[in-house]
């Protein structure tokens, strides 16, 4: 059976994203904040289809410490959950991303939109200068700055490997950082 419901939601999601992508690229043409909010809205139409579908919901718990400005969210990556549900539960965040992703027709448009901050994971040095430049502009309108500090998804248990951008961030913004950890990589695995 869960085979079969992976196959399905994975119809819906590619299907979903291509369909409401397309039909609202208008949507583009308002201010970022408003194409944030509706990327808001399509991340809580997918959670809701992987609800639908497969029987996984999300548990959020701790929302209450986090700051009602601009901060660093320092989160795990087990799956591509994480980037859904982060939308859910902060106001117009700013991720932290790889640049491949805003190759990606129509979808890679929607992220320029809401001012990203992509980097060239082997860009070394270039890259995370520029990776902070971009966040402190996005900091400054009051914005959490999302990242993934192991720069991927892991296993759930995997040994970590941080990476120096959330420092980099820490030491350039002087935010506070908020630490997020997450168990969905034991429901929806990185090759599932």
């Amino acid at each position: 059976m869960t085979p079969l419901r992976s196959l399905l939601f994975n119809v819906f999601f590619f299907g979903w994203t291509a369909l409401v992508g397309l039909a609202c690229l208008p949507v583009l043409l308002l201010p970022w904040r408003r194409v944030n909010a509706f990327g808001r809205w399509w991340s809580g139409t997918i959670l809701a289809g992987l609800s639908v579908i497969c029987g996984l919901k999300g548990e959020y718990r701790g929302l209450e410490r986090l700051p009602a400005r601009a901060c660093i969210v320092a989160m795990k990556h087990q799956s591509a959950w994480d980037t859904l549900a982060a939308p859910r539960f902060l106001a117009a965040p700013a991720f932290v991303l790889k640049q491949e992703l805003m190759r990606i027709p129509v979808f890679g448009w929607y992220l320029a939109r809401c001012r990203m901050l992509p980097v060239d994971r082997k860009g070394g040095g270039k890259a995370l200068k520029e990776m902070v430049a971009a966040a402190q502009a996005r900091a400054a309108e009051g914005r959490p700055i999302v990242i993934y500090p192991e720069g991927t998804r892991r296993a759930p248990g995997d040994p970590p490997a941080y990476h120096p951008g959330v420092a980099a961030l820490y030491l350039a913004l002087d935010l506070p950082v908020v630490p997020v950890a997450l168990n969905s990589g034991l429901f929806w695995r990185r090759q599932a």
